[in-house]
C-alpha cells in the first residue's frame, strides 16, 4: 500500500520501518497483554530497573509461563499482574531454572516509562 493511500485513526500499534519491518509500539501494550501467550513477571526490586530500560536478570524473575521458547516475544508484568512492557526471552523456561542469578532472562523492548523518556517519539 502506498503511503499516500494510508491513513489512521485510533491507537497507534506500531510503525513500519524503512526496511518494511513492523516495530511494535508501547501504545499497544493494553491490547497485546490481553492476548499474550507468554508472560513474564518481575520481582519488585527488578521492576524499576526494567522501567529504566534495562534487561531482566534471573535474580529479578518472579515467574514465567511454562513452555516459553527461546527468543520469543512476551509481555512483562509486575507481581500485581499489571502489564509494564514487553520484550524477548533470552532463554526458554526450562533453561531459566538452571541459570545463575546474574544471567539475562529477558531482553528489554519497550516499557510504560517510555511515555516519559521519549514523549515526542512515542505518539
Amino acid at each position: 500500500i502506498n503511503a499516500e493511500y494510508m491513513g489512521g485513526c485510533g491507537i497507534c500499534f506500531g510503525k513500519i520501518t524503512h526496511h518494511g519491518n513492523f516495530l511494535l509500539s508501547i501504545t499497544s501494550l493494553d491490547f497485546v497483554a490481553q492476548y499474550a501467550l507468554y508472560k513474564v513477571w518481575v520481582k519488585p526490586n527488578q521492576e524499576q530497573s526494567f522501567l529504566y530500560g534495562n534487561h531482566i536478570t534471573r535474580a529479578g524473575l518472579g515467574r514465567i509461563t511454562q513452555g516459553c521458547p527461546k527468543y520469543q516475544g512476551a509481555v512483562v508484568y509486575n507481581m500485581a499482574d499489571v502489564p509494564i512492557g514487553f520484550g524477548v526471552t533470552a532463554h526458554s523456561t526450562s533453561e531459566c531454572h538452571r541459570l545463575e542469578p546474574s544471567a539475562l532472562v529477558m531482553f528489554h523492548e519497550a516499557d510504560v516509562a517510555e511515555y516519559l523518556r521519549n514523549e515526542e517519539h512515542v505518539v
